[in-house]
């Protein structure tokens, strides 16, 4: 299935951020950042990583390689290449390509990519389903565990305004909306 279009499905405000769900390819989208959910090592193989190398060239790649290894829970900005978006926020949810991961893991690279986001200045950051693919958490589970930390991420206060979550695929996309609307009232 080759996607090769975004389009925005749901927003929501909460504590000044505007928190939305797009459905589509996250190399199309036009934020300061777009979030790698990566493996330790930085490479950048299959799933979104290789999505947003083949868009956007192997010098995000050959940048990334050169902060690895870096553990679950931290992350690095790296050049965008040829994407639209000014970065790519590399975020570890697993150690070594390919392997499984747990609610833990996401939690801990959503809350790593978001605070590097906040250090680096941008005010716009986009993530895919972190830990969705290979490292086999299931998308309502992600998406939960994702709002969660966004939401604790708005509530201590923030300069980043505006909060993108891309499904790729009905379930992600239905799952985000759910949790944004269940997790951010008021």
């Amino acid at each position: 299935m080759v996607i090769d279009m975004v389009e925005r499905v749901f927003e929501h405000i909460y504590g000044g951020v505007c928190v939305e769900v797009w459905s589509g390819d996250i190399t199309k989208l036009e934020v300061d950042a777009i979030v790698n959910p990566a493996n330790s090592l930085l490479l950048m193989g299959g799933g979104v990583a290789g999505a947003i190398k083949r868009v956007g060239g192997e010098e995000i790649e050959k940048e990334a390689l050169k902060y690895a290894p870096i553990p679950v829970g931290k992350a690095v900005a790296t050049t965008a290449g040829k994407l639209k978006a000014k970065a790519v926020i590399h975020a570890p949810t697993m150690e070594r390509p390919a392997m499984r991961t747990s609610v833990n893991k996401v939690r801990a690279a959503v809350k790593a990519a978001l605070e590097c986001a906040e250090e680096k200045g941008y005010v716009s950051i986009a993530f895919p389903g972190m830990g969705t693919g290979v490292g086999g958490v299931p998308v309502s589970d992600a998406a939960r565990v994702m709002v969660e930390v966004i939401k604790e991420f708005v509530d201590r206060g923030t300069s980043v305004r505006r909060i993108v979550l891309v499904g790729f695929g009905k379930d992600l996309t239905d799952a985000f909306i759910s949790s944004v609307k269940e997790l951010l009232k008021g």
